[in-house]
């Protein structure tokens, strides 16, 4: 299993970055894909997850409205488009997969079970 960030960078606030996860080694419609951020310290904590095989998403209150998901099943690639970054966004952010869960989308980095290295988002005020 493979899992890479990319995307990552400095932005002022009130701008966007797009992120992208790129997958392999699992069958991608069968997982579902989880963005999750680390401030410094402080928990890692979900931003958003999509589920690939029903299409069933999450995100975080503060991200609502400002951050979308979207996946690519062509290239087994998830994106997380953040619009409208604010100073308190600024973390590490992290792609993680699972296989496809059966009852409520999962949203704690525990019940993920593989991790991509992590990107920098830096964003200035």
């Amino acid at each position: 299993v493979r899992i890479v960030e990319s995307g990552g960078g400095v932005v002022q606030a009130g701008g966007s970055l797009r992120l992208s996860c790129a997958t392999s080694g699992f069958t991608f419609g069968d997982y579902t894909i989880g963005w999750f951020r680390q401030a410094p310290g402080k928990e890692r904590e979900a931003v958003s997850c999509l589920s690939n095989r029903d299409g069933i998403r999450y995100y975080a209150d503060s991200v609502k409205g400002r951050f979308t998901t979207s996946s690519d099943n062509a290239k087994n690639t998830v994106y997380l488009q953040m619009n409208s970054l604010k100073p308190e966004d600024t973390a590490v952010y992290y792609c993680a997969a699972r296989f496809w869960a059966t009852m409520e989308i999962p949203t704690t980095e525990y019940e993920y079970d593989f991790w991509g290295q992590g990107t920098q988002v830096t964003v200035s005020s």
